[in-house]
């Protein structure tokens, strides 16, 4: 062990993302290697690295570039007709991943996306895009996540500059609010692409602070969840919000915590309110309860 202080990892890395995702849309080449408009792919991964591909998936087939299907890589269905399967993992090392790429070898075109250039992963697909500039020291992952679905973005065609701006701007205004840091829940909440967000979101503040944290697509939320809204509790939007449901959720006395930003800089104010809450609790988000940089599964 280290005298590092406590989340300094993932302090550092949470505010690096508006730089890795301005390196990210430059990846031109790294971009063609993704699949073409037009094809129809399934997007895996695990944990933090499945809510990603949702996101990518939803863009993708919303911007009429593809049937896009999105799993976790242990229950994924990949024997469909794809044109190509899409792997997307910080280590490279994740049994699942591994597991599946092996599967469909030989018979489905692979493209790994992938944080450490070392890892077994790069040598099993049929073709790697590495970001080792993103890749990160901290268990809980927040810099890669969100710089894989920027290169996604930037491959779909979009201008990242405004979500850039976003996060330089949130990433630097005070962190002065008490109410936001220590409210006894948080269900989170989007639609369309921003759906994976909420559900990445949920899983952030679980593993960095060890809360009480849901998340659901912003139109199912009224239909059985808003139960749990009360006062001292935050319901946090990512993305353009329903008509009306906003006020829904103040007027059982929760915090409704909604921004008119890019919902990918949204994500990285929320990593910056999950550190913030680790630390008043005396956590550690770089080495969390039961947690380990990659899940790798004994034979």
């Amino acid at each position: 062990m280290t005298d590092q202080l406590p989340g300094a990892h993932m302090r550092e890395e949470l505010h690096s993302q508006p730089e890795t995702w301005a390196i990210a849309a430059d990846l031109r080449d790294a971009q063609a290697l993704l699949p073409a408009s037009g094809a129809r792919i399934a997007v895996v991964g695990c944990g933090t690295s499945w809510f990603m591909a949702q996101s990518y998936a939803a863009l993708r087939e919303s911007s009429g570039q593809g049937e896009t299907d999105a799993f976790a890589a242990s229950e994924a269905f990949v024997d469909r007709g794809y044109d190509a399967v899409v792997a997307l993992t910080r280590s490279g090392t994740t049994t699942e991943v591994l597991e599946l790429v092996d599967r469909v070898k030989g018979r489905v075109p692979t493209i790994g996306v992938i944080g450490d250039p070392d890892s077994p992963l790069v040598s099993l697909v049929d073709e790697a895009v590495l970001l080792p500039f993103a890749d990160e020291q901290s268990v809980v992952q927040t810099r890669f996540a969100t710089t894989a679905l920027a290169l996604f973005r930037a491959s779909l065609g979009e201008d990242l500059s405004g979500a850039i701006a976003d996060a330089r701007a949130v990433l630097t205004e005070s962190a002065d609010d008490d109410e936001l840091r220590d409210a006894e829940q948080y269900t989170f909440l989007g639609r369309g692409w921003a759906t994976g967000l909420a559900h990445e979101a949920a899983l952030k503040m679980r593993e960095s602070s060890q809360s009480w944290t849901e998340s659901y697509p912003s139109m199912d939320y009224r239909h059985g969840p808003i139960a749990i809204a009360a006062p001292g509790r935050v319901t946090w939007h990512f993305g353009e919000a329903p008509e009306g449901l906003g006020a829904q959720v103040q007027a059982t006395g929760a915090r409704f915590e909604h921004r008119a930003i890019d919902p990918l800089a949204d994500l990285a104010r929320l990593h910056r309110i999950a550190l913030d809450r680790s630390l008043a609790r005396g956590l550690d988000p770089d080495q969390p309860r039961n947690l380990t940089r990659s899940v790798i599964l004994d034979a």
